[in-house]
């Protein structure tokens, strides 16, 4: 296992591969990824609970990618389940220095689930990146 956490949390910790980009890490994560499919939190995203991710899980059928979207209609590739065959698809992306999850998301066989359809309210997507952005 290489680290370059400086804090030891019991679990591997695997570097991007190609650092600068959100998909940086998540094909980091789709290389490592023991299982078929890899469910993505972002740090900032504090309001995601247990039933959005069993919600979610309900739409992998026929699916690469199941991404939310959220109120306004903005996906949120960040709370979503990626299925490890789109590691050449995210490398590829990387290598053409495309870095937007956006994108990628919409060059996936992704399923995109309206966030109503998921009985959470909006501040399941907030971003809490300082006190006074809690809601």
């Amino acid at each position: 296992m290489v680290s370059s956490c400086p804090y030891d949390f019991g679990v591997p910790v695997h570097p991007d591969l190609y650092p600068g980009s959100s998909l940086g890490g998540l094909h980091a994560a789709l290389t490592h990824a023991a299982h078929d499919w890899v469910a993505v939190a972002a740090c900032d995203m504090p309001f995601l609970t247990r039933d959005y991710w069993r919600n979610l899980l309900g739409h992998l059928e026929n699916a690469q990618a199941v991404v939310v979207a959220g109120p306004g209609g903005r996906l949120e590739p960040l709370a979503a389940f990626y299925h490890k065959s789109l590691r050449p698809l995210a490398e590829k992306q990387l290598r053409e220095d495309h870095r937007r999850l956006q994108t990628f998301v919409r060059r996936a066989r992704a399923h995109v689930v309206p966030w109503e359809q998921l009985g959470v309210d909006a501040r399941t997507f907030a971003n809490v990146n300082r006190l006074l952005d809690l809601p």
